[in-house]
This record gives C-alpha cells, structure tokens and sequence, in this order.
C-alpha cells in the first residue's frame, strides 16, 4: 500500500518542487524590485508603507485569479509577501493593546503581516501617545464591536489627536475557555476582560454558573493569570493560549458566533485613495431644531452613504453631543469634496479622522 501511495504521489511531488524552484526565484526577482522602489521613495521621503496600493494590488490579483485559491488565500499570502519586502527596507512598528497574546495583537499581525515589529501597550492612551511621540510608526486600537458596540476610549482619543487613521480590519472574536489542565477540575474562577465575559455570559450561565467571573484589564491578562493559578481558567484567543502554554478546555464560548470587532490603524501619514475607501469624521451642530438633518443632508444629495452614526457626550454644557460618522468614499472624491465643504459650513465643529482603504 505504501509503495504504491508513494508511486502516485511522486511525481506531484516532483511537478511541486519544480513550481516552488520557479516561485522562489520569481519572489527574489519582485523583492529586489521592491528594493530598488524603496530607494526611489527614499530619494523622495515617501513612506515605506502604503496601505491603498496593497490593497489594489491584493484587489488585482483576486481579479486575476481563476482558482483553486480563493479571495481570502490570496490576500493572506500577498501580505506576507509584501510585508516582507517592506522590512526589507525597514522594519516598521506598530503599537497595539497589549499584553503579547490579545485581540489586538492578532489584528496587528493580520493587517500589517508577521514581519511588524509589535510594541504591547498597556492601555489604548498609551497607543495613542506611543506613535505620537515616534515609538511606533503605527497604532492598532479596538474602534467598536458588533455585540457590545463603541470603544469609547478610542473614541474620546480620537478627539485630541493629531494622529490620523490610515487603515482598518474586522476581525472574527473566537473566544475559547482555556486552563492549565485543559479541563475544569479544580477551578473556581474565570478572568477575562469584561466585554469577553459580557459576549460569553449566556455560554458561561448554562455550562459553568459554579464558576466566579473576575474582570481583568484585558484577555491576555487574563491567560497570564492562568498560566501561573490552576484554579483561574481566562477567557481569551488561541494566540493567548499558545503564548502562555494553556491548553483550550472549551472552544468557541462566545454567544454571538459572528461576533466581530473592527480596528482601525493610526499613524502620522494619511492614505491616498485607493478606489474602495471609507472616511470618518468627528462633528457637532449647534443646538437648534433639525440641525443634525441638515447637517447629514449634502451627504445624501451628493450620493454620499454613510456606514456608521456614533454619538457621544461633549463634556462641555449641558445634553450636547460629538457626532462619529463613517461614510463610503475618499475624500479627495469630488463628491466628497462637495459635501464636506457644504458640511463644515453649518457644523460647529468638524474633524477628519481619515480617508482610508475599507475592509473587504
């Protein structure tokens, strides 16, 4: 039986060894050419990292491609690629809501590639203020998720930054019970952060009420906490059970099964457009009937779709209100262009947070 497996699968195995000859002389051949545009950009003090051209490249092989790959391996394998070829000019840094094994952390590394340089922080202030004083080229902070909404923090940054955002991804929320042991004998308690336990609650109520629930500044944590007391069971990713040695006694806890959350990359160097592009704005109106629909209404003359109305209080008076608001297109678009003039002319207060690719 197994020479005759092994008869069958030599000669693939040969034809894949000659096509990996060929891609490893054909990937030294781009990044040599990356080099040589990386010297260009230095003679002009561009950036190393362009998030609107890699996604129209990702976006152009897509179009190319006619399977078996499909849109997700392509994307996957060309950010590696490309993240490779960036930290052969310069390894690059991103700070991110630590400690090593959160959400976050896994965000980082899905949208810039494993070849970023990751800075833990231990608080989204502390991102913000990392890359504003150049620690980090780069920020990645949590924005908002689809079960528990708005990161109010970030938020509030948003606010007082000169930082702009440059990019942004959704990431799927798998949350796994995981122990030393890899099972529950001898645990009292379960740590995670307290949006974890709010997204697992009903899980944790049917499965394990016998369980006291603690609330630690973050997943990670949480594991850390594990790692070192039998009794503590944390709530977290994979990437934290494989960082701190736990082993997962229950997986894919959370309540939601397409529960997501969207984080958004900040940085000092804005996004050119990018042909699929999204821009987020910080407004207030002043407090007179119909001001918020008169201020939204350029947005839909000019065909202008908005994906995300956020509001939040001003601290300054009484029952006054920041407006956050996402809309589809760049803007640099002339529809844009358009609504934005005519926008700021009845706003209070306005903001660009960035232009910048959208999440595909």
């Amino acid at each position: 039986m197994d020479d005759e497996l092994n008869s069958k699968l030599k000669p693939l195995r040969e034809r894949i060894d000659a096509i990996d000859t060929q891609l490893i002389a054909l990937l030294n051949q781009r990044a040599a050419v990356a080099l040589e545009v990386g010297e260009v950009k230095k003679h002009y003090n561009a950036p190393v990292f362009r998030p609107e051209r890699e996604l129209q490249v990702i976006a152009r092989l897509q179009e190319l491609s006619a399977g078996p790959l499909g849109n997700d391996h392509i994307s996957a394998i060309w950010r590696e690629i490309m993240a490779a070829s960036r930290s052969l000019e310069k390894t690059l840094t991103a700070a991110y809501l630590g400690p090593v094994g959160t959400y976050t952390e896994q965000a980082m590394y899905a949208y810039f590639g494993q070849s970023i340089e990751g800075l833990p922080c231990p608080s989204i202030d502390e991102v913000f203020r990392s890359v504003e004083a150049g620690a980090a080229e780069f920020g990645v902070v949590p924005v908002e998720n689809s079960a528990e909404g708005a990161v109010s923090r970030t938020l509030d940054l948003f606010l007082e930054t000169q930082l702009v955002i440059g990019g942004e991804i959704a990431l799927p929320i798998q949350h796994n019970l995981m122990t030393q042991s890899g099972n529950l004998t001898g645990v009292t308690r379960v740590c995670a952060h307290p949006q974890a336990l709010a997204q697992c609650q009903q899980w944790l109520t049917a499965n394990v009420p016998q369980l006291e629930r603690q609330t630690v500044s973050s997943n990670a944590e949480a594991a850390r906490l594990a790692a070192t007391d039998p009794t503590v069971a944390a709530i977290a990713g994979e990437r934290a059970a494989t960082h701190y040695g736990l082993l997962i006694a229950n997986a894919l806890i959370q309540d939601d099964p397409h529960n997501r959350t969207r984080f958004v990359m900040i940085g000092k160097q804005p996004s050119g457009p990018s042909g699929h592009d999204q821009t987020s704005m910080i407004v207030s109106v002043k407090n007179e009937p119909g001001a918020v629909y008169k201020l939204l209404e350029p947005l839909a003359r000019y065909g202008v779709s908005m994906t995300r109305f956020e509001s939040r209080p001003a601290r300054v008076g009484t029952w006054e209100y920041y407006f956050y608001i996402d809309f589809e297109g760049h803007r640099d678009d002339p529809g844009v262009v358009a609504a934005l003039d005519e926008l700021g002319k009845k706003a209070a207060y306005l903001k660009i947070l960035g232009s910048y690719p959208r999440t595909r």
